[in-house]
């Protein structure tokens, strides 16, 4: 378990992360999101003890990090990429790891099974690619077979296989019921991965809560239709007080709609549908609409928003 308790961490006058409490639970995968600069990575620095916080403290399993005991066997983390000596092959690095831990040196054995490396486990680390130096940075979090995990942005580098790989070996990892903490930018992969999310924006507590929940509270559900009498299924919705959006492909939306309400409609008018589909906003939508006002840096958008269709008339 990871404890944060008023968490806060200053630069001069800038504050990088602001009062943060919560509480990263065993048994689950828990993904941590937020805009660049938000303070995700000063926070997962502060959790291993490699910045010291302004204020508060952060606690593993109960202590800190820097009262714990050969502290690979207690966290595990991969934070950066290439965090180790290129001149030293894979096997090296992580025997040095061990060895500093009082880790068996066949665990190191082990590990590199796990994360595919063992092939070139005699190689030097300087010659290994993205994705390989993330296998090599995830086998040193699993070195101690810690019961706490932390990943920062574990699938960069990594291919379509490796990509599933690393999700099924997280989500058995909390199976397991240890702890598991991962930040990514890839929403995607993240909606597929995580169970619970801690978001935050501009250092502070934006969200904690279950993956399900977030994305209800933060992004609309909807029901597209396509027509071939796009015209007639508009003014019959209208006429029954439904909110449309027309969308520039020329699908129609109803936001907040029940697909068995307008298919009932469209029968009762024998108005053709090619199709009717309840939709649920993805991850990245409810992310964006959550966290847009603590955004440090907005690009212009210049494409064409849809028009809102509820105050359509016949004729206009």
């Amino acid at each position: 378990m990871i404890e944060l308790a008023g968490l806060t961490k200053r630069y001069g006058e800038k504050v990088a992360v602001d009062r943060l409490t919560f509480t990263v639970r065993p048994g689950v995968v828990t993904g941590f999101l937020g805009p660049n600069g938000a303070g995700k990575s000063t926070t997962m620095r502060m959790m291993l003890g490699l910045d010291r916080p302004t204020a508060g403290e952060v606690r593993i399993d109960g202590r800190p990090y820097d009262r714990l005991k050969d502290p690979l066997t207690s966290i595990g983390a991969l934070l950066e990429a290439k965090a180790w000596h290129g001149g030293r092959s894979a096997f090296h690095h992580l025997l040095c790891l061990a060895q500093s831990n009082g880790i068996p040196r066949g665990r190191v054995h082990e590990v590199l099974e796990t994360v595919g490396l063992a092939a070139v486990a005699r190689k030097k680390t300087k010659t290994f690619s993205l994705g390989m130096g993330r296998r090599l940075g995830i086998a040193a979090a699993l070195l101690g077979d810690p019961r706490v995990l932390l990943f920062d942005e574990p699938v960069n580098g990594l291919d379509p296989e490796g990509i599933h790989w690393i999700r099924t070996l997280m989500k058995s990892l909390a199976a397991q019921g240890r702890t598991v903490f991962v930040s990514s930018h890839l929403m995607n992969e993240m909606a597929v991965t995580a169970d619970h999310l801690i978001v935050i924006g501009r250092g502070r507590l934006l969200a904690d809560t279950s993956m399900a929940e977030f994305i209800r509270r933060n992004a609309r559900s909807y029901v597209r239709i396509r027509t071939p009498e796009r015209e007639r299924l508009l003014d019959v919705l209208h006429e029954a007080g439904v909110t449309v959006v027309e969308t520039l492909g020329g699908d129609v939306e109803v936001a907040d709609g029940k697909a068995e309400r307008i298919g009932e409609l469209a029968a009762q008018h024998r108005i053709v549908l090619h199709e009717l589909s309840p939709r649920q906003a993805s991850l990245e939508e409810a992310f964006m609409r959550l966290t847009a006002q603590t955004v440090e840096y907005h690009a212009q958008d210049e494409t064409p928003a849809p028009r809102w269709g509820a105050d359509r008339r016949k004729g206009n």
